[in-house]
């Protein structure tokens, strides 16, 4: 506030009168602080704002504020979605988007492993409306956080409308080769349906308490039209000569909890996984397909198995099935664990957990350079239970997983080993 007296008479007030926002009563109390500070990027958003609000009432925004509009003047957004739990489809977008203006097209894509989507407003002031709003919001509860900025593109061109790209201006446009275009019902179901998941607050995401009907309704979205929307995952290209149930088992449950693992007896360089639900499989796909495992690129995809058979009673298949049902490794058996949030495409960057007190950082780097690779960087959190430890690829990140997540430290403490979002 302005001044103290003001702050005094504000919470004086709304000590007798409890006021809403949103239908939520709010509380409001006094800080320790006695000032707050803005930093500059902080001031540019304050600055968008009042051009926003200015334009919106029909006044022009001042020189300054011009100028801050202007580095922001496309009608286009790229949308990256961070710790994607369950798929993110170009309706579900469509229908957050569309709060703020007339969303016109939208192209889905996987950059870097990780899901991307460029979106064009009619106007650049809805971008920019948009972008202030969801920027750093989660679309379902803990997971799928959308990190927004503009793209230099002024003006998207889209060639088919179908699960990956669409023209809503252009509704004539062919589905393309192969691509199955949305399965028309699901489609009509989410964007007409004012009780739909997302359509339940005007205005705001929805952050959903039921995840797993979030996942239910995005899984159906995302997988409508494609063959095994079941939770089986074909893996195809693999180092028979290295790989291993066990193998696939501990990087396939870094995304989900894996079931059973088969490599096929007849072509050993490919493997079936079975996730415990669709969503999982589908989130092991995005972030897996195309990474490098044992010095071979992995292809990844969804299998037309619905699940995993188990040999039959008293056949050896050489240790090549494994059922993990009852694996104490699972990482998501716990609802709300905190691992949804800290789910991460594969990077050179590791993050270990539960290390015992004793071990020194020497320790761990040794540990980690006899798996194979070379630590560039490693750094202890503060009460050094966890630390980041930097590989010098992502195939050495992903190998040193493999073989030390669950490392036996000594005292019965196991290493947890899982990709981080940061760099040292």
């Amino acid at each position: 506030m302005g001044t103290e007296e003001a702050a005094v008479t504000m919470v004086n007030y709304y000590t007798t009168v409890t006021p809403h926002v949103r239908n939520v009563p709010i509380f409001i109390q006094y800080s320790n602080h006695k000032e707050l500070k803005t930093d500059s990027g902080n001031q540019r958003t304050q600055a968008v704002l009042q051009a926003v609000s200015a334009v919106q009432s029909g006044g022009s925004p001042s020189s300054d504020v011009q100028e801050a509009l202007a580095a922001a003047s496309s009608p286009v957004l790229r949308i990256i979605i961070d710790n994607m739990f369950y798929p993110v489809t170009l309706d579900v977008l469509q229908q957050i988007f569309s709060k703020f203006g007339t969303v016109m097209k939208i192209i889905t894509f996987t950059k870097n492993n990780q899901f991307q989507a460029l979106l064009q407003f009619s106007d650049p002031v809805n971008a920019q409306q948009a972008k202030l709003a969801l920027d750093g919001q989660n679309i379902y509860n803990s997971c799928c956080t959308l990190r927004i900025d503009f793209s230099k593109l002024v003006n998207l061109n889209v060639k088919y409308n179908n699960d990956k790209s669409r023209d809503y201006t252009r509704p004539e446009l062919p589905a393309g080769d192969g691509q199955p275009s949305l399965d028309s019902t699901v489609a009509a179901a989410f964007s007409k349906d004012s009780n739909s998941l997302l359509g339940k607050i005007p205005g705001a995401l929805n952050p959903l308490s039921a995840a797993a009907a979030a996942a239910a309704a995005a899984g159906r979205v995302a997988l409508a039209g494609q063959a095994g929307s079941s939770g089986v995952l074909l893996v195809s290209n693999l180092n028979e000569e290295m790989v291993t149930p066990q193998s696939l088992f501990t990087l396939f449950g870094v995304y989900g909890d894996v079931q059973r693992v088969k490599i096929l007896y007849n072509k050993k360089d490919s493997a079936l996984i079975q996730m415990s639900d669709a969503n999982q499989a589908q989130l092991a796909m995005s972030h897996l397909n195309g990474q490098k495992m044992y010095g071979k690129i992995i292809r990844v995809t969804l299998s037309k198995h619905q699940t995993v058979a188990l040999p039959r009673d008293g056949l050896d298949d050489q240790g090549l099935t494994k059922d993990y049902t009852n694996s104490p490794l699972h990482r998501f058996k716990k609802p709300g664990s905190k691992n949804f949030q800290n789910i991460f495409p594969p990077s050179a960057t590791l993050h270990l957990s539960n290390i015992p007190q004793d071990v020194t950082e020497d320790d761990l780097r040794l540990l980690f350079s006899n798996a194979g690779g070379t630590v560039k960087a490693f750094k202890f959190f503060q009460d050094r239970k966890m630390a980041l430890i930097q590989m010098s690829t992502v195939e050495e990140a992903i190998q040193a997983l493999i073989d030390l997540h669950n490392y036996n430290m000594g005292g019965n403490q196991h290493l947890r080993v899982s990709f981080s979002k940061s760099t040292i």
